[in-house]
């Protein structure tokens, strides 16, 4: 009998992994790495109990998967013991190439998308383990013969929204995004190859996808959340402009490396291993040390930038429907101007726009798929009682200082 090793998980309570592959990967340096890195970010600045991490998320969707992998085998869905593992692989690292702060500096420190780091860090990891990650790689990259393994790992009900809509809820307190994940999995079964999920489970989609629409705005997308990001943002563009101009900065020379260079994905494919070993030394500590002494930089504007995040001193942030008209940006600069002693041209630092979006629900590709008791699959848009928000909503946003006497 397989010994497991237990873990508690304050969202679910007892977990059990099994010793092996999966535990391996767990202690891998690459993977506690993750507990560096903050699952929400910059959220904790309006939910003070929102410092979870990557870690806790990736071993919470692990957790979910080996209840769906129960559920479907118990249902004589053929799912072999190699098969179970690579699912499990592909969903633990599925986050592994997150950097510091999530998606924040997703594109700033570096412009590669996580989930093409995650594949590179995958594939590093599968040359170390002898190809034992051949099958999870598979499943990541959808070319298994099984899609309903991908869809289990990526897809508009996978177990990855699973766990960070329940966990992010649970830490931040925002009770709109508690979803019914385990009536959800025991409702999940196979037809044609695909996942779907039986006609009584319907309910519980729905409220999963409204749970999702719910957390964006009122927790990812909140506009102090948004303002907090933004201005880490600038802080790390302000101070790559420096490094880039010759100036010195106090910084980890892991930090220092991304600072002073931009890598591509072609850097990364002719020094993989390299650059990768880099990247993994980043996590959140390395952003934070850095504005913390960058607070007495001699630079007046990465100063003020650093101590206002330290310090939380968040700017303001407006947010419209419609595009903001160019007098009224103008005006705004302007006043901004006015109280700040800083320069004309550093004000695009202090006064940016921007526009986030978001669409709960897709019906564009890989559609839920409801099994109807009479054996019709049918997609969600075509069973549910109540209209499902699939529309892209687009928000735009101003953000700049208050005045300094009211930071």
């Amino acid at each position: 009998m397989q010994k497991n090793k237990i873990l508690n998980d304050p969202v679910y309570g007892f977990l059990s992994l099994p010793y092996g592959i999966v535990f391996d990967l767990i202690e891998h340096p690459y993977f506690q790495r993750l507990r560096r890195i903050k699952q929400t970010s910059l959220t904790h600045y309006v939910y003070p109990g929102a410092l979870h991490t990557r870690f806790h998320h990736a071993l919470g969707a692990l957790h979910l998967t080996n209840q769906a992998i129960e559920v479907l085998r118990n249902k004589n869905v053929d799912i072999s013991d190699e098969e179970a593992d690579g699912l499990r692989m592909a969903i633990l690292l599925h986050d592994i190439g997150h950097g510091p702060f999530s998606h924040t500096l997703e594109h700033t420190l570096i412009g590669i998308p996580h989930e093409r780091l995650s594949l590179l860090f995958m594939q590093r990891l599968n040359d170390e383990f002898g190809g034992k990650l051949n099958v999870a790689i598979q499943i990541f990259l959808n070319a298994y013969p099984k899609k309903f393994l991908h869809q289990l790992v990526s897809g508009q009900l996978d177990m990855d929204r699973m766990d960070y809509l329940n966990r992010d809820s649970f830490f931040t307190g925002v009770y709109e995004g508690v979803i019914g994940y385990d009536r959800i999995i025991k409702m999940l079964a196979v037809q044609d190859g695909e996942l779907v999920v039986e006609e009584k489970g319907i309910y519980s989609v729905e409220k999963f996808l409204i749970a999702r629409r719910l957390m964006y705005w009122q927790v990812y997308l909140h506009k102090t959340v948004l303002a907090a990001e933004q201005m880490l943002v600038q802080a790390l563009r302000r101070a790559r402009d420096l490094v880039q101009s010759g100036l010195p900065l106090p910084v980890a020379d892991n930090l220092g490396l991304f600072l002073h260079h931009h890598f591509t994905e072609n850097d990364f494919a002719a020094q993989r291993d390299e650059l990768l070993d880099h990247f993994a030394d980043l996590d959140d500590y390395d952003i934070m040390y850095a504005l913390k002494a960058w607070r007495h930089a001699n630079d007046p504007l990465l100063a003020f930038l650093s101590k206002s995040l330290i310090n939380r001193r968040l700017f303001k942030l407006e947010l419209r429907n419609e595009p903001f008209d160019r007098p009224y940006v103008e005006a705004v600069r302007d006043r901004v101007r006015q109280y700040n002693a800083f320069p004309a041209d550093q004000l695009s630092y202090l006064v940016f726009e921007g526009k986030e979006t978001n669409s709960a629900y897709s019906t564009s590709k890989d559609e839920i798929k409801i099994l109807h008791k009479d054996g019709r699959v049918l997609p969600m848009s075509a069973t549910a009682d109540y209209g499902i928000q699939s529309k892209i909503v687009t928000k735009y946003y101003l953000c700049y200082p208050k005045p300094l006497g009211t930071i």
